[in-house]
């Protein structure tokens, strides 16, 4: 048996499967593409290829240690695989599933395809608690908490590595500073996390002031696979044990704080599986009865909407919380959960603005872009998935509640409280109002609620095998539909 090792969203040496089949192989080699789909992509940005790059040097350093050389090619996946394939005649192509965007599930849907003319085994393995081919959730919490359980694969101690050469060093141009990348900066962050910085976690991720130390800061290594997840899932219950064992007040409280944190990691799984069992939700509404609702939607966008989207983007539409946060994220690359709830929120509800160019924005500004998080997380927060209450964030309320003392705001404003800065780009109240007349009067319609029972059985969450994260459950309003999706806390699956 030969085997190539196909590096996607998975650069790590530990609880790597592809890996370890390949180390019982006579012969191996393992790739890294940079595809031109992914480049060419409408939610890429120079700072995912920048941070991919900062975490293949040390894996390659690593895996040469080890007698497996990890090549770096540019061009299609086809192409690549294809012409691997004739030079060094492997009969096994390893690598861990994928769920992402809709460029590499027609590249994926492509490679199958090719692996069975040319007669290859193309063996995937799961590396998150997303259930390939699922015909329903019943039962969805209990495999994920026996998949995250097993055991770590251990890192092979040597290969039987083809000769080939490496291929050019990949540098690509920085758009922003990044985070510490590898397994060493996952591993950094993983441990201050659960023995420092994790305290305070529940009270310190609502604020961008707090939250960006008191947040675990594992989303990109997460998105990337410099971590599994069930490393961070095992490390975290063993800290919890290890703490709740010490007897001592502050430990106990410290085990409480890293229990939300522990419930978030499913959260992260089951909005992945969404975007799994339903790829089209990446393009088009969960909820169809929402087709039309908002300009932009199988239509260009008019003016206003343009002037509005580009205000939105560019961190200037006269509410300070808004573009602070909007600031702070095109310079950074990262913001806290319940500040990119509010941005997506605003675009939505305040400014009446579909959910897809916005989404492109946003993913393009997050280091952690995570497809199936992402676009379901953009449809909830926009109300067009049919079974979610909807959540309307007050930027004034948020600025009180998380900033009171205006220091973010000021931060990332300089002008503020100055003739520079720009008038409020809307009346809240009528947009507000409008708004929610569009969605409230949509929900009545029976049509409508069938439509969401039908979207719950396929996409809610199941009350068994989720821990809820200690947040107050939201009450149903009369005018809200309330399945069992909305009764569990979802906030913060980026941290």
């Amino acid at each position: 048996m030969k085997a190539l090792v196909w590096f996607k969203r998975d650069l790590r040496l530990t609880d790597h499967a592809p890996l370890a089949a390949a180390a019982a192989a006579e012969g191996a080699l393992a790739v890294f593409i940079v595809e031109p789909e992914w480049l060419e992509s409408a939610e890429f940005d120079p700072q995912h290829a920048a941070f991919a790059a900062a975490c293949l040097t040390p894996l390659r350093q690593a895996l040469a240690a080890r007698g497996l050389p990890l090549l770096v090619r540019h061009g299609s996946a086809l192409a690549v695989l294809s012409q691997l394939q004739q030079a060094h005649g492997f009969t096994h192509l390893f690598s861990h599933e994928e769920t992402g965007p809709g460029w590499s599930y027609a590249r994926d849907i492509a490679i199958q395809h090719w692996a069975r003319q040319a007669g290859l085994v193309w063996q995937e393995w799961p590396q998150t608690g997303v259930v390939r081919r699922l015909r329903q959730r019943n039962g969805w919490a209990g495999r994920w908490q026996q998949r995250m359980n097993a055991n770590i694969v251990a890192v092979p101690t040597g290969f039987r590595g083809l000769h080939e050469t490496a291929g050019d060093d990949w540098m690509p141009c920085r758009s922003r500073a990044l985070p510490p990348a590898g397994e060493a900066g996952a591993h950094e962050a993983l441990h201050s996390f659960l023995h420092e910085r994790g305290h305070r976690y529940r009270s310190a991720l609502s604020s961008p002031l707090s939250a960006e130390q008191g947040c675990s800061r594992l989303s990109a290594h997460l998105a990337f696979g410099t971590l599994s997840m069930r490393q961070t899932h095992q490390a975290t219950e063993d800290r919890i044990r290890a703490l709740k064992a010490s007897g001592e007040p502050d430990q106990h409280r410290f085990a409480h704080q890293l229990r939300g944190f522990a419930g978030r990691l499913r959260w992260h799984c089951h909005f992945m599986q969404k975007l799994e069992d339903e790829p089209s939700i990446e393009w088009r509404h969960f909820s169809r009865s929402c087709d039309g609702l908002r300009p932009g939607d199988g239509t260009p966008l008019d003016d206003t909407s343009l002037a509005r989207l580009a205000a939105w983007r560019e961190g200037r539409t006269g509410f300070p919380m808004v573009d602070a946060c909007m600031r702070s994220l095109n310079a950074t690359g990262w913001l806290n959960f319940r500040m990119r709830a509010m941005l997506v929120s605003f675009a939505a509800y305040h400014l009446w603005l579909h959910w897809r160019e916005p989404g492109l924005h946003l993913a393009r500004q997050f280091l952690d872009f995570e497809p199936g998080i992402h676009w379901s997380q953009m449809q909830m927060q926009s109300g067009t998935t049919g079974i979610n209450t909807l959540r309307i964030y007050s930027p004034r309320k948020q600025a009180l509640d998380h900033d009171p003392d205006g220091i973010f705001q000021r931060r990332w404003i300089p002008e503020l409280g100055t003739d520079a800065y720009p008038l409020p780009i809307v009346d809240e109240r009528a947009a507000l109002a409008f708004a929610k007349e569009q969605l409230y009067g949509l929900r009545k319609s029976s049509a409508v609620r069938a439509e969401a029972k039908a979207i719950q059985a396929k996409h809610g969450s199941r009350k068994s095998g989720l821990p809820p994260s200690g947040a107050a459950k939201p009450r149903a309003t009369k005018r809200s539909l309330a399945p069992a999706e909305t009764q569990t806390k979802q906030r913060d699956l980026f941290e």
